[in-house]
């Protein structure tokens, strides 16, 4: 008799630990790190290995028919399409080098309100690499408000610059005004006896 084989059992019934794990593992898979109990974490440490080494093994292989058959075994496993094909086509890769303990658990030190269950972070050991045409889409959009603020600089001097300009149009009409005044006053006078009528002596003598 094979003692001491009934472990993780999570205190529910078969169909519904299995349930269980599969959900888990697609939270793990789709997110990177969950945070669950830590009896959980380490039920599920196991059951997401295995589906990771499902994914190494089609990866590895090139025969079409293996490839669908290790993908149709994971699904089984997992219950969730989506989440075996971000493993197969995408997280499989970070995996390739690595012999085993693909995930890590975190012990956390507050326990859960409640219950004051043992809570526990478990994520993958290593981080899905970045894409980088995220990182030039994202700067394509901060480079568009840098220009929009360059022209906004430059209407904000053209503005600057046209008040100057009124200024010294304004202080050449008032120059302008002060010499046509000084011109008036420096014109000499006419007689008082011009304009009246008065004839002058030459013109007497010619009406003689």
């Amino acid at each position: 008799m094979r003692h001491r084989k009934h472990n993780h059992q999570l205190g529910v019934k078969t169909a519904h630990r299995i349930s269980l794990l599969a959900n888990l593992s697609s939270s793990l898979i789709e997110n990177g790190r969950i945070k669950t109990t830590l009896a959980k974490a380490r039920a599920l440490r196991p059951s997401i290995e295995k589906a990771i080494t499902l994914a190494k093994k089609a990866h590895a292989t090139d025969d079409a028919a293996k490839k669908v058959h290790y993908r149709r075994l994971a699904i089984a496993r997992l219950r969730n399409k989506d989440a075996v094909k971000k493993l197969f086509d995408e997280l499989v890769e970070q995996f390739v080098n690595r012999n085993g303990g693909y995930t890590r658990i975190y012990k956390l030190a507050l326990p859960r309100l409640g219950d004051a269950a043992e809570m526990a972070l478990i994520e993958f050991v290593e981080e899905a690499p970045k894409k980088k045409a995220k990182k030039k889409k994202a700067v394509a959009r901060k480079a568009k408000p840098a220009t929009e603020k360059l022209e906004e600089i430059g209407d904000m001097t053209e503005e600057q610059s046209q008040p100057e300009e009124v200024e010294a149009k304004k202080s050449a009409s008032k120059s302008a005004e002060k010499s046509l005044k000084a011109d008036t006053k420096k014109a000499p006078k006419k007689s008082s006896t011009e304009g009246k009528g008065m004839d002058s002596p030459e013109e007497k003598e010619e009406e003689k």
